[in-house]
């Protein structure tokens, strides 16, 4: 995975727009969060193979933040998920988005596929 460059990956996800799409949706704070700390439960969601069409993607965020990115669905709802540090396209032309915490584990994640993802 390479670090999110904006300007490429805009362009990656608004490849994806005004066509049906499926969306690998993930974000944790680790499994052992309240290892660490007491106070802290563990948190997370995660879907896949959600099928949806997107009007408008939108990232933002850098500097020293991680970034997010907002799709606009056609139905007038929205995809929102912030975190995210790095990209990749893979051999079947899926975006991966991940954003990986400072220990290289993984806290969120956004995939978008013209297909269904494999089990």
């Amino acid at each position: 995975m390479e670090l999110i460059q904006v300007d490429q990956v805009q362009n990656l996800i608004s490849e994806f727009e005004n066509k049906p799409v499926y969306l690998h949706v993930e974000t944790t704070n680790g499994a052992y969060a309240n290892h660490f700390d007491s106070k802290v439960f563990n948190a997370g969601t995660f879907l896949r193979n959600i099928q949806v069409s997107f009007t408008h993607a939108h990232l933002t965020g850098g500097n020293k933040e991680p970034y997010r990115v907002g799709l606009k669905l056609d139905n007038n709802g929205w995809v929102y998920v912030q975190g995210l540090t790095h990209f990749e396209v893979t051999e079947d032309k899926e975006l991966l988005l991940a954003g990986l915490n400072y220990e290289g584990q993984l806290a969120a994640a956004l995939e978008i596929s013209s297909k269904p993802f494999k089990d």
